[in-house]
């Protein structure tokens, strides 16, 4: 138990969104992603997910990690199958943003959600690295009255918004945290997370990481800063993280250019070369690769999402 603690102490959780949407037509969305984790809190209507088709109950909720792609399907009999990149671009056409209060779990067809960051040492996407499908979450009245409360906070201009916001979303992570635990769900993978904090070396790492995405990271660099040989680098971090250390590298790189692209005006280009990619063309490519939209289109994202 002292692990988990540990672990839930080194979070750092950052609030991103929240909102009340009611289904405008029923559509399965073959490929929902976001570097964000989601939880969706269904009101009423029908929600399914996964390859099976799991369903969610009414006043149930489904949690998404952050970097994991998932089917989902909204409403009766799924309608039209679409990627994650159609929704983004004609999300209006899917969804209603409901703004009124009162009207919070009464629309038919309707769910909430919060969006949000939780990183182990401001460096490592904590559920990310549990490396876990998205999954189900019943018969939790606590958290769910934590996505409603989030959601009702962002809609009205109180003093104090952003300190509960903040405040609930920590206490959103802490819930799901315990779910998993109490239900015995990926303890093992939250096992493994504790060893982040049993070599020094790794910290280390992830702060060099953070601090130079836009430098050179190969092993042979990395290898210095842990103070290990530059063959057994890969090796050490691996067994640590269970990545190698390359493909954390450049998720870091990519969710850094997420976040240039939805809060500055630099070109693609600069962002691409700001996070370590010289070659504009080659960082298009990977950006697509990993989020399955152009990064132009994620830029539009946040457009899309605030309708």
């Amino acid at each position: 138990m002292e692990d988990y603690n540990k672990v839930i102490e080194s979070l750092g959780v950052r609030y991103i969104k929240a909102k009340n949407l009611v289904l405008q037509q029923p559509f399965t969305v073959r490929n929902s992603y976001d570097v964000g984790n989601n939880l969706i809190l269904l009101h009423k209507g029908r929600v399914a997910f996964g390859e099976d088709e799991q369903i969610v109950e009414e006043g149930d909720m489904l949690f998404i990690p952050g970097g994991r792609a998932t089917r989902v399907t909204y409403g009766e009999n799924g309608g039209k199958i679409i990627t994650n990149d159609d929704l983004i671009s004609n999300k209006d056409k899917f969804f209603h943003s409901n703004d009124d209060l009162d009207l919070i779990g009464d629309a038919e067809e309707s769910h909430s959600f919060v969006s949000f960051e939780a990183k182990v040492f401001d460096s490592v996407n904590f559920f990310a690295s549990l490396d876990v499908p998205a999954f189900l979450i019943s018969g939790n009245s606590k958290l769910a009255n934590l996505v409603i409360k989030v959601v009702e906070e962002s809609l009205q201009e109180l003093p104090g918004r952003e300190r509960l916001v903040s405040i609930y979303t920590e206490n959103i992570v802490v819930e799901i945290i315990r779910y998993i635990l109490k239900n015995k769900m990926f303890v093992e993978q939250l096992a493994t997370n504790s060893t982040y904090f049993k070599d020094p070396r790794l910290i280390d790492l992830f702060n060099y990481i953070k601090e130079n995405l836009g430098g050179d990271l190969s092993n042979k660099v990395l290898s210095s800063v842990a103070n290990v040989s530059e063959d057994y680098v890969g090796q050490y971090f691996k067994m640590l993280t269970g990545i190698n250390p390359q493909d954390y590298i450049e998720y870091q790189r990519m969710e850094r250019a997420v976040f240039l692209l939805r809060t500055t005006k630099k070109s693609i280009r600069d962002i691409g070369k700001e996070v370590g990619y010289k070659d504009t063309a080659y960082f298009c490519r990977r950006f697509k690769m990993m989020f399955g939209i152009p990064a132009g289109k994620m830029r539009r994202r946040e457009s899309a999402m605030n309708i």
